[in-house]
């Protein structure tokens, strides 16, 4: 799917992908929720949504950080992106004591914030040049994509597989 190029390009974007997988997560039965997946490093369903809610946070504290003129630390402060493996097991263990109904709900309330950063700017400023600290030529409005539906995408992807898999 090609890249948002657009404020309502990518707000709609946004708002379909959401509304995929938040269907999808209403259909995850109570028993599934948390199965961990032993192909996975013991993941679960409930650790895949929890995930990307913290990564539309770390994409908004960036653009707040490199707006205020701060070093940004991507992807978080004391990790590189070789590092994400690790990085993802230390979110995993700080989210570990997260129900699935509050790791929705964290998603959701994230997801709210990401559509008000959205509607709070223009195309100019989410596709006119880079994110100031992002380090890289990506837009405020790439990274918000992949921050947002890009993670929403690979989420349900995964949550499907795992809900045709034998038990």
């Amino acid at each position: 799917m090609p890249a948002a190029t657009s404020k309502s390009d990518l707000r709609d974007t946004i708002a379909r992908e959401f509304d995929k997988l938040d269907a999808l997560l209403d259909r995850v039965p109570a028993e599934a929720r948390l199965a961990p997946d032993p192909e996975a490093d013991g993941m679960t369903p409930k650790d895949v949504v929890g995930h990307r809610a913290a990564w539309i946070d770390l994409f908004l504290g960036w653009y707040a950080q490199g707006q205020a003129g701060a070093k940004v630390a991507i992807p978080a402060p004391g990790y590189k992106w070789n590092e994400l493996k690790r990085f993802n097991a230390d979110l995993r263990a700080a989210q570990a004591d997260m129900t699935w109904d509050e790791a929705r709900a964290l998603l959701r309330d994230n997801h709210a914030r990401l559509m008000a950063f959205i509607d709070a700017h223009d195309d100019a400023t989410l596709y006119g040049g880079p994110m100031q600290g992002g380090g890289n030529d990506w837009t405020p409005g790439r990274w918000a994509e992949a921050a947002g539906p890009s993670h929403y995408r690979s989420a349900a992807k995964y949550i499907r597989a795992r809900l045709r898999a034998p038990a």
